[in-house]
């Protein structure tokens, strides 16, 4: 039996998966609708991309990095990243600083993860 403070890291990865996974979707849609409409195919894609100011390129980089590592905790492995492994830092870090109990939970996992 686990207590609180010694929780094993695999219960953490299911407490921490789907409040990453929402923050990381909110803080994609907040993006997505605050740069021009986006479109889908690739030649309409690069014209949209040579259109944006540099803020909003950053903007429309940041949203597509959100959106593989959202795509990686549903399931769908994200380039660049091991798919054996469902919490990959840089969604943990995407997700620190927005919620204070996520943030926490966050904390207590990369701690159990060390030590494991």
């Amino acid at each position: 039996m686990t207590t609180a403070s010694h929780t094993a890291p695999g219960d953490l990865v299911a407490a921490l998966r789907l409040p990453v996974w929402n923050t990381l979707s909110a803080r994609a849609e907040s993006l997505r609708r605050a740069l021009p409409p986006r479109p889908d195919a690739p030649a309409a894609r690069y014209a949209w991309l040579c259109s944006l100011t540099p803020e909003q390129a950053r903007d429309a980089a940041l949203l597509d990095h959100l959106d593989a590592l959202c795509g990686h905790l549903a399931g769908h492995p994200a380039l660049g990243y091991d798919a054996d492994d469902p919490l990959p830092d840089a969604a943990l870090q995407a997700a620190e600083g927005f919620n204070p109990q996520l943030t926490s939970l966050i904390v207590r996992y990369r701690k159990a993860r060390a030590a494991g």
